[in-house]
């Protein structure tokens, strides 16, 4: 269950690790626009790997509520020659690339990526599991209803941990069909859910773990956290580490983050909470 295939090397969740985020996007709600030229992208990857990130996640398409729709083109022209200079410049264990669109994955695969983070775990684009499956690389399946631009009408659960264990009941045993073997589940905060019920879901993070497949948290500097403590996302990095520590301890495995130095720290606290007090098994 916790142990993923990137490139032939083997890496085990059991310790949770840490993916750091780097946009290409000019509209990501946090860090749009940031990474202007090459040297902007080193010195972000780089210092990402130096403070500890296992997994590097490169996204050129925003999918923040009424983000703008872009051409595949316009995805490839932002994400390649990103891809293109990582690679040259670092060796990354996971080089993980954000899109839900075959093609554009297709595309960053032979540019070097060898991890796969789909927002729609395979809903929007038919042709997405059959194009991981024969790359055998991991597969992030996030939870989302309908498309980015859409996803605010599609909030009404009847319960939503369980819905999404159904969710991910079905999507993972497609990917099983498919022959997808590393996979990742991601609840999705803040895709189609409610500040309410991203709180809920968090509480509740741990009913997850009933699919018995590592669990990606994203919630870093995300709404949930700046609405509610009334300051924007700039200011957001304490209720971000904050949750951070509350998603550790409902099993999330990985954590998508902006910040990796204060991500690394919780997980070292998390753990040496652990060595002091292990949880019984019962």
């Amino acid at each position: 269950m916790s142990v993923i295939n990137c490139s032939g090397q083997l890496v085990d969740l059991s310790l949770p690790k840490v993916m750091g985020i780097v946009n290409t996007t000019p509209d990501s709600f946090y860090d749009g626009g940031k990474l202007k030229t090459d040297a902007h992208i080193l010195n972000q990857v780089g210092s990402m790997l130096e403070e500890g990130a296992t997994f590097i996640d490169v996204g050129a398409y925003s999918s923040r509520p009424d983000g703008s729709h872009i051409s595949v083109d316009e995805e490839l022209r932002r994400l390649l020659p990103v891809l293109d200079v990582i690679v040259k410049e670092f060796d990354i264990m996971g080089l993980s690339c954000d899109s839900f669109r075959g093609s554009v994955i297709q595309k960053s695969l032979e540019h070097g990526a060898n991890m796969v983070n789909d927002i729609s775990a395979g809903l929007l684009d038919p042709k997405m599991m059959e194009i991981v499956a024969q790359a055998q690389v991991p597969y992030i399946m996030m939870h989302m209803r309908g498309t980015p631009q859409t996803m605010r009408q599609y909030t009404d659960y009847d319960n939503i941990v369980l819905d999404l264990n159904l969710y991910f009941s079905e999507r993972i045993a497609s990917a099983r069909a498919f022959g997808i073997n590393d996979v990742i589940i991601d609840p999705g905060f803040g895709f189609a859910k409610t500040r309410e019920q991203n709180f809920e879901l968090l509480s509740q993070l741990e009913l997850l773990q009933a699919q018995e497949v590592p669990i990606l948290a994203g919630i870093s500097r995300k709404s949930m956290i700046y609405k509610t403590l009334d300051i924007e996302a700039k200011e957001a990095l304490n209720g971000t580490t904050a949750l951070h520590m509350v998603c550790l301890q409902q099993g999330a495995n990985i954590l998508r983050v902006h910040d990796v130095r204060e991500a690394m720290e919780t997980i070292r606290l998390f753990e040496q909470l652990n060595l002091s007090h292990p949880k019984k098994n019962i």
